[in-house]
C-alpha cells in the first residue's frame, strides 16, 4: 500500500535559518513537488553528508521535536522523517550509547506503534525498519514486532544482522551483501570463510563487523529511502547460485593467445611477450607469466630460468582453490549493486537496456578488443556478439570471475592484472569496454582512464557503465556506506564533471552520454 497523497495547500517555503520547528512544519505541510526541497532544508539544518554523516549542534536538542512530528505528521511524510532519526542515530557509529543514540531511542515506542499501524505500508514500514535497525539492545523486542510483518527475506535478514552483536569466539563475517539471506553456503565455502577470519586479530574482527554493519545500514536504508519518496520498490526476481559450485576453466594453453600476443606487453618492463604451451614470455628481460585454462596471470612471474610446468602447475593449483564468488556476483551481488549504486530500485535499467547500448555504440577500429574489469563474462559475451570473439580478450583482478568467465566464453582468452597499468602496448586495441567497473578503480580513475586512451587506436571508442554520486546527500550517505573488498572506507562514486575531465585530458572526445536514476552509460572516442 502506498503512502497517501500529501495535502493540497502548503505552507511557504521557510528560510534555511528558520528554527527547526518551522522547518519541520514547512515539511510536513508541503505540496508534493515542494516536499523535496523542503526536506532538504530540514536535513541540513540537523546533518549532513560529510564522511560517515555527521550531526549538527542542534541535531540533540532536535530529536523530540522530529520525533513528535514523526507521530503526527501525513502518512506520506512519516518515512522521510523515520530516516532522519535513523540517520541521527547512525552519526555516533560504531558508539551505540551516544547522546543522540539515546534520545532517538527514547521514543521507540511510538515507532513501534507505526510498525504496528495496519495502514502503514510498505514505504513507511521499510523506513522505520532503518530506524529500528540502530537498536540492538532492542533486539527482542524490535523483532517480535516485525514476525507478523511477513517481511521479504532480504529485509528481514537485514534487520537481524543490524541487531546482532558480535560474538567473538563464532564471528560470523563478510556474508551480509545484498543481505545475509542471499548467501548458502556449502562446506568448502564455510571452510574458506573460517580459514581468512581466523587470521583476524581482535582489533580486526571488530572493524570487520563494524564494516558490514555500515553496509547493512546503507542497504537497508537506500530501499527506504527510495521507497518514501517513490513508492514499493521492486524485488529482485529469486536468482539461486547453483548447488553445483565447482567452476572449472576449460583447458587452453598459451597459443590461445596468438591472436592477440602482438599487443600484450610484460608488466615489469614494458617488452614484448611470446606464447608457448604453458607460459608467456618477455622478449626483453626473460620474465615468464604462467597461462592455465585460457588465464594468463600477469599477476607474478617466475624465474626466467625456470621450468614452464611448473609455472602452469602452480597456476592450476591456484585455480582449483578459487571460491564460487563468480557465481554469486553474477546471480546476486551484481543486480543488487546496480539498484544501490544506479538508485534502480524500481527496476529502470534492465540487463536488455545494457545488451542494446553495448550493441548500439561499441565501434572498434582495426585491433583486439579489451573488455576491461570482465568480472564473470555475462558482458563480456554481448561484446563477442557485437565485435566477434575472436576479436575478444577479457580482463580482470579477481581470478574467480575470469574462472566463471573461461566456463562460459572458451573461445576468449582472458587476462588476470591491475587496470592500473595496462599490460598493452601504445595505440594497440581497437576498442575498450568498461562496464560497470570503473568504480572499483575509483581511487585511481583519472589514471585508468589515461591508461586506456593510452592503448587505443584513433578512432577507436571507450564505453563505458558507471555510476555517479547522487544530488541527494541522504542517498548519497547511503551509497558511500558500503564496504566492500575494494572499497573498505566506503563506496564512493564519481561527479560527472570528474568523468568528463578526466576523458577531456587523456583525449577522449564523449560521443555519447546517458542514464537513469544515477546511472553512467557513455561512449568517448580517441581522437588521435
Amino acid at each position: 500500500m502506498n503512502a497517501s497523497p500529501a495535502p493540497a495547500t502548503a505552507a511557504a517555503p521557510a528560510p534555511a535559518d528558520a528554527p527547526l520547528d518551522v522547518l519541520v512544519d514547512a515539511f510536513v505541510r508541503s505540496a508534493p513537488a515542494a516536499a523535496p526541497d523542503a526536506f532538504r532544508a530540514l536535513v541540513d539544518a540537523v546533518w549532513d553528508d560529510a564522511g560517515d554523516g555527521t550531526a549538527h549542534p542542534g541535531a540533540l536538542a532536535a530529536v523530540p521535536v522530529l520525533a513528535h512530528a514523526l507521530t503526527d505528521a501525513p502518512a506520506d511524510r512519516k518515512g522521510q522523517l523515520a530516516v532522519l532519526l535513523g540517520l541521527l542515530a547512525e552519526s555516533e557509529y560504531p558508539r551505540l550509547d551516544g547522546p543522540l543514540a539515546r534520545a532517538v531511542h527514547a521514543h521507540l515506542d511510538a515507532y513501534l506503534e507505526l510498525l504496528a499501524a495496519k495502514d502503514a505500508g510498505q514505504p513507511l514500514t521499510l523506513a522505520v525498519l532503518y530506524l529500528l535497525a540502530h537498536f540492538p539492545a532492542e533486539r527482542d523486542r524490535v523483532l517480535a514486532a516485525a514476525a507478523p510483518l511477513d517481511l521479504a527475506a532480504e529485509d528481514l535478514s537485514r534487520l537481524e544482522r543490524a541487531l546482532a552483536a558480535l560474538d567473538p569466539e563464532i564471528p560470523d563475517l563478510g556474508r551480509v551483501w545484498p543481505s545475509p539471506s542471499a548467501w548458502t553456503l556449502n562446506a568448502d565455502e564455510r571452510a574458506f570463510d573460517q580459514s581468512w577470519i581466523r587470521e583476524l586479530t581482535p582489533e580486526q574482527l571488530a572493524a570487520n563487523w563494524e564494516n558490514d554493519t555500515r553496509t547493512v545500514l546503507g542497504c537497508t536504508g537506500a530501499r527506504a529511502y527510495w521507497s518514501v519518496w517513490h513508492g514499493d520498490p521492486r524485488n529482485l526476481p529469486a536468482a539461486a547460485v547453483p548447488e553445483r559450485r565447482e567452476v572449472t576453466a576449460p583447458v587452453a594453453d598459451a597459443t590461445l593467445f596468438a591472436p592477440h600476443i602482438g599487443a600484450l606487453r610484460c608488466p615489469a618492463c614494458g617488452g614484448g611477450l611470446t606464447a608457448r604451451e604453458g607460459a608467456a614470455r618477455c622478449e626483453r628481460c626473460g620474465s615468464r607469466y604462467p597461462v592455465a585454462g585460457g588465464i594468463l596471470d600477469l599477476t607474478a612471474t617466475a624465474p626466467a630460468d625456470g621450468a614452464d610446468g611448473d609455472a602452469a602447475a602452480d597456476f592450476l593449483e591456484k585455480l582449483s582453490r578459487v571460491p564460487s564468488m563468480g557465481l554469486f556476483y553474477e546471480a546476486v551481488a551484481r543486480p543488487a549493486f546496480l539498484r544501490v549504486s544506479g538508485s534502480d530500485w524500481g527496476g529502470a535499467v534492465a540487463p536488455a537496456d545494457e545488451d542494446r547500448y553495448l550493441a548500439e555504440h561499441i565501434r572498434p577500429v582495426d585491433g583486439p578488443v579489451l573488455d576491461l574489469g570482465a568480472g564473470a563474462g555475462r558482458w563480456t559475451a554481448v561484446i563477442a556478439e557485437t565485435v566477434g570473439a575472436d576479436r575478444l580478450i577479457a580482463l580482470d583482478a579477481a581470478l574467480p570471475m575470469l574462472n566463471v568467465l573461461r566456463g562460459r566464453l572458451p573461445e576468449v582468452p582472458s587476462v588476470l592484472a591491475s587496470a592500473a597499468e595496462l599490460p598493452f602496448g601504445d595505440a594497440s586495441l581497437g576498442a575498450v569496454v568498461c562496464w560497470n567497473a570503473l568504480q572499483a578503480f575509483y581511487a585511481d580513475a583519472g589514471a585508468a582512464i589515461a591508461e586506456v586512451a593510452r592503448v587505443l587506436r584513433p578512432g577507436g571508442t571507450f564505453t563505458l557503465m558507471t555510476f555517479r554520486r547522487s544530488d541527494d546527500p541522504v542517498y548519497r550517505h547511503f551509497q558511500s556506506a558500503h564496504r566492500f573488498p575494494q572499497h573498505q572506507g566506503g563506496l564512493q562514486l564519481f561527479d560527472a564533471a570528474d568523468l568528463r575531465r578526466w576523458l577531456a585530458d587523456a583525449g577522449l572526445a564523449v560521443r555519447e552520454e546517458s542514464g537513469p536514476g544515477t546511472f553512467v552509460f557513455l561512449t568517448a572516442v580517441r581522437e588521435h
